[in-house]
């Protein structure tokens, strides 16, 4: 695995289905985008707190303000595939999250990105971050030694 990612970092793994590919059975890229999502989702669930939580008890969302892809090699039909994910900013009101996108019977580095999150309420109006749910990431973060506010 990449040395740039904490050992704190979570794991997910997919498998690529017919329907995210081509014609060439290659993975459309849009999809990584999606793989993310799911990254982060259990990347939460991981650290203490379902996402559906935040939005059904506190109705926040935490947005997508800004997200990057790098393509380093194509993703197949019916390949095994690690999303890593882990957290690299919390801010009062903003969350930055770094992906890896692995094929595992290779280790090879499929894909890595970045996505910036702003915290929301249900108006789309930038809210903080509540202290329960920065308190367990930051946690992750001073176990990570990544960077915190």
């Amino acid at each position: 695995m990449s040395d740039g990612f904490p050992a704190d970092s979570t794991s997910s793994i997919l498998r690529v289905r017919y329907a995210e590919t081509d014609q060439m059975g290659v993975v459309y890229y849009a999809n990584y985008l999606v793989w993310f999502e799911i990254g982060r989702t259990d990347f939460c669930r991981q650290h203490g707190f379902a996402y559906r939580e935040m939005e059904l008890e506190d109705g926040l969302y935490i947005t997508v303000a800004e997200a990057r892809c790098r393509y380093k090699a194509p993703a197949r039909y019916d390949d095994e595939l690690l999303v890593r994910t882990f957290l690299r900013a919390v801010r009062k009101r903003v969350l930055v999250f770094a992906y890896e996108i692995h094929r595992p019977a290779t280790d090879e580095i499929l894909a890595e990105g970045e996505t910036v999150h702003v915290v929301t309420d249900r108006d789309g109006r930038a809210r903080s971050l509540p202290d329960k749910y920065r308190d367990l990431l930051l946690a992750h973060l001073r176990a990570g030694g990544n960077d915190a506010p």
